[in-house]
């Protein structure tokens, strides 16, 4: 049975850990062939870990001015012209806002909001020339509500959704959609150390459904929104939030 993915070429940022590692996992079990980005260089440990062949990992930072167009130039020489890109590289550096130092506003927003739209920008100069594309960014439920000490990553994860509207209306005639995934805490390995005990315990409460998110719950969605079934929907940001932004 052909899987859904068959002949897809994905291009992941953040794919060395987290939800980037799950939806790389994700996509290339289901035949897609995957360009893992990360600043750290386990992302080139990546292609042997994954189901099929012909993957490619690639150490970059994305924050760089030429990082996205040299990602993406690497990506059609050594894979082929990409179907596929999922914006999953992000931090969160947390200060309340009145103490929040100038360096990390702006690093916060370099990676979050530049380095998603340029990644974005530099794929879909090749998506738009072949007549298809998804781009899916990760934003995040903080980009719709206000959390306490979230001040920067709140206004890049908004700035990200405001982007993808715009991205969406301007490529859509050329068969490129962009949608925004937008999940509350999910439990990677950095997830479950930021959000243990009391903290974690309290923050489950407050969500309706009573728990965090898995990464291969968002790397479902994800997949969805990259795959043709998809291809009517565009410009739309999706909570994975267990409920908690509906109360």
């Amino acid at each position: 049975m052909e899987s859904p993915f068959d002949g897809r070429i994905a291009v992941i940022t953040g794919a060395a850990s987290g939800i980037g590692y799950t939806v790389a996992q994700h996509l290339a079990e289901r035949g897609a062939r995957i360009v893992g980005v990360d600043l750290n260089d386990s992302v080139l440990d990546l292609p042997a870990q994954l189901a099929g062949t012909g993957h490619h990992g690639i150490v970059k930072n994305l924050t760089a001015p030429d990082a996205a167009a040299e990602t993406i130039a690497e990506t059609v020489a050594h894979v082929g012209t990409p179907h596929i890109l999922v914006n999953s590289a992000g931090l969160a550096l947390l200060d309340p806002a009145v103490d929040v130092p100038a360096d990390r506003w702006q690093l916060t927003l370099d990676v979050n909001l530049s380095g998603t739209f340029y990644m974005a920008q530099a794929a879909a100069r090749e998506m738009l020339e072949a007549g298809y594309g998804r781009i899916v960014n990760l934003a995040s439920q903080a980009a719709v509500i206000g959390l306490d000490q979230h001040a920067a990553y709140s206004a890049s994860k908004a700035g990200i959704i405001g982007l993808t509207h715009v991205l969406s209306r301007e490529w859509a005639r050329s068969g490129v959609t962009v949608n925004a995934v937008s999940p509350t805490v999910v439990e990677t390995p950095l997830g479950k150390a930021a959000w243990a005990g009391e903290k974690g315990e309290k923050a489950k409460a407050e969500i309706p459904v009573g728990r965090f998110a898995q990464p291969v719950e968002v790397a479902a969605l994800v997949a969805f929104l990259a795959g043709d079934d998809a291809a009517m929907i565009t410009g739309s940001n999706y909570l994975i939030d267990g409920g908690f932004t509906t109360v």
